[in-house]
């Protein structure tokens, strides 16, 4: 499985995703820019609007409105951050308050859509569905539960949608999905501990899309989940002996999303409720597969994670043929809990607030800029360290997220 998705995608991760860090800005670790035209309405209506070919993504089923061929390729740039202020902790080993965990972050997609014929229509999309990166300075006061923590996909994603009248059509596809983590913490005696691991994993999605009248728009999209066996290396700065290779069980969660898209004059009005089934997180159990302590358990990281919702309104006013004005607003659940909470992901329930705009500089290419911020809820934590002590505090965490798309027909 590995050398038949290095061979499908290598080329394609290398030109989009060389060099490029991730950044959560959305419940759990899920990335939740996918399209640029999408982030001036705080994403919402994903799965009923139709601007251009990201919705070989959000709801394939819609590119039976697209006509001819058209390519969309957008960049992402996340500020997330996560600021932790000490309240009660008793770490004999280790000060300060870690710096700012969070850092900027590129994340580009790419797009492509092809109308085989009035009911046939192929679609293609490369994103970054899931990413994580906190990292915090060494030596403070909760290094022994997270310094470093860092996850990246790639999703390759082949859709067809097909239609059965004018006012129903239906989409699905499959994902090819790689995953790389990498988890660093300073493990004691033994020094820095520090686990990579990757594998791949293959899901699908199915979507329909109904007129309900000529001015209202309704669609569907469910994402399945996708399954990895992670496998990789744990090896410790002051003890080679230590190390070995390890293993890993991990799913990432399926979602349901429901939106209506509405015309109203020069307006368009949109609404989204997205279901996320993170609950299929409840723990890493992190398995030793070689050396003198092979079956062992080498850590095990528990999440208890809850399923999600997420709310979206949005609305679009046409200034002209050329320009159009986007907003947005959304609430999005975390499936974190105040238990389980550590400094590796330090999320909270978030509030989306966003705005955009989008030129149409000739007839066959359009430009959308989009701006969101993201208030997210103090988060706070209360991890036991060992014998390092309890790591007790607040993060003050927050998001800003800049997005530039073009698109072009032809």
């Amino acid at each position: 499985m590995r050398m038949f998705g290095r061979k499908v995608v290598s080329v394609a991760v290398a030109a989009a995703l060389g060099g490029m860090a991730t950044g959560a800005v959305a419940g759990g670790f899920a990335i939740g820019t996918q399209s640029g035209s999408g982030t001036g309405n705080a994403f919402s209506g994903g799965a009923a609007a139709a601007d251009d070919a990201s919705v070989a993504w959000y709801n394939p089923a819609l590119m039976t409105l697209l006509p001819g061929k058209q390519v969309a390729g957008a960049l992402h740039i996340l500020k997330p951050s996560f600021k932790f202020e000490n309240t009660a902790s008793t770490s004999p080993i280790g000060s300060g308050e870690g710096g700012d965990g969070g850092d900027w972050a590129y994340v580009p997609n790419a797009f492509f859509t092809w109308a085989i014929n009035r009911n046939l229509s192929f679609g293609l999309a490369l994103n970054v569905p899931f990413g994580l990166k906190t990292e915090y300075e060494a030596g403070w006061r909760g290094q022994f539960t997270a310094l470093k923590s860092e996850i990246k996909t790639v999703n390759v994603n082949p859709t067809l949608a097909y239609r059965f009248s004018d006012t129903v059509s239906i989409g699905g596809g499959f994902s090819y999905q790689k995953i790389e983590a990498e988890l660093t913490n300073n493990a004691g005696a033994p020094g820095i501990s520090k686990l990579s691991a990757d594998d791949d994993g293959f899901g699908y999605n199915l979507g329909i899309m109904v007129h309900a009248s000529p001015t209202t728009r309704i669609g569907a999209h469910y994402r399945s989940r996708i399954k990895y066996d992670l496998e990789g290396d744990v090896t410790f700065s002051n003890s080679a002996a230590a190390g070995s290779n390890v293993r890993a069980d991990l799913e990432v969660p399926e979602s349901l999303s429901l939106s209506i898209f509405q015309t109203m004059g020069n307006w368009e009005f949109m609404g989204d409720l997205t279901w996320t089934g993170w609950s299929s997180i409840q723990q890493l159990q992190i398995i030793r597969t070689s050396g003198p302590l092979t079956g062992a358990t080498l850590t095990t990281l528990q999440f208890q994670w809850d399923d999600t919702w997420r709310y979206g309104i949005g609305a679009n006013y046409k200034m002209s043929p050329q320009l159009k004005w986007r907003f947005g607003l959304a609430f999005d659940e975390t499936p974190t809990n105040d238990t389980h909470r550590t400094p590796r992901l330090p999320d909270q329930d978030r509030t989306w607030v966003a705005f955009g705009l989008q030129w149409k500089p000739s007839k066959t290419s359009i430009l959308d800029v989009g701006y969101a911020h993201e208030f997210i809820k103090d988060a706070t934590v209360n991890n036991s360290q060992g014998a390092a002590g309890q790591l007790v505090g607040t993060f003050k965490n927050q998001a800003d997220i800049l997005s530039v798309q073009f698109s072009m027909s032809f």
